[in-house]
């Protein structure tokens, strides 16, 4: 079985060597995401933010076959306590019916300045649906 991996066009995927997201069998996952917008800018309001980076990871992961409803753990990470209201907001717009594992960190900064949110997923996918032909063994009792 082979890893897929796909990259969402940041530009430190290329230089530090990073997938923005890797699939291996039905694991997947989704590597720090930061609330990068296509053209660079980055949104100086948290809840802004903190949906930019849920939109960006959730993305990888469907590129990978996953939803929302597949992920197990998420991260958060945040420059200060203050965002936590915003962050937890984001989080609960995305995952108040999935409920996954999850924690939130205050951090002393990142890489970049205007980030104070940046957010990690793991998921794993459901199996694939039995292949006609195929028989399942059965423990029955």
């Amino acid at each position: 079985m082979s890893d897929e991996r796909v990259a969402s066009g940041s530009p430190y995927e290329q230089t530090v060597g990073f997938s923005r997201a890797v699939r291996t069998g039905r694991h997947v996952y989704v590597s720090g995401t930061a609330p990068i917008w296509p053209d660079g800018h980055v949104d100086p309001d948290p809840l802004v933010q903190a949906r930019r980076c849920w939109e960006i990871a959730l993305d990888a992961l469907a590129r990978l076959g996953g939803s929302a409803g597949d992920a197990v753990r998420t991260r958060t990470y945040l420059t200060d306590r203050r965002y936590e209201g915003p962050a937890s907001q984001a989080h609960g717009e995305v995952f108040a019916d999935v409920r996954p594992a999850s924690t939130m960190l205050v951090v002393v900064g990142m890489l970049d300045p205007r980030w104070v949110v940046e957010v990690e997923l793991d998921a794993v996918l459901p199996d694939p649906p039995d292949q006609p032909g195929q028989t399942t063994a059965s423990t029955g009792a």
